[in-house]
């Protein structure tokens, strides 16, 4: 049980930064709003768990301007595609 339960890694367990990474390991990249949409949070309430995720290196983000409204896309790093990868698997193998 101890094998399992080392793969379970902290930085998912809360529902929204679960959903963050579900939605960025499958796809290249999201922006602030499409993932605020998506998770249906606060504005605030996102922030944090990026910020979260960020300092953690599991999601990295590239800041550009769209005419002249800025913009923000989130794309999930190697690092954190395997973390995530593991959690899941280890979920998985807790549920067999």
């Amino acid at each position: 049980m101890k094998d399992i339960l080392k793969d379970l890694n902290k930085a998912f367990e809360n529902k929204v930064r679960l959903g963050i990474m579900s939605a960025l390991v499958v796809n290249e990249n999201l922006d602030f709003n499409a993932l605020k949409e998506l998770l249906a949070v606060t504005d605030g309430n996102l922030a944090s768990h990026l910020k979260s995720l960020e300092k953690s290196k599991y999601i990295s983000f590239q800041k550009e301007f769209l005419g002249r409204k800025p913009n923000t896309k989130y794309s999930a790093t190697k690092a954190g595609q395997k973390a995530f990868v593991l959690h899941i698997k280890a979920i998985e193998k807790l549920l067999q």
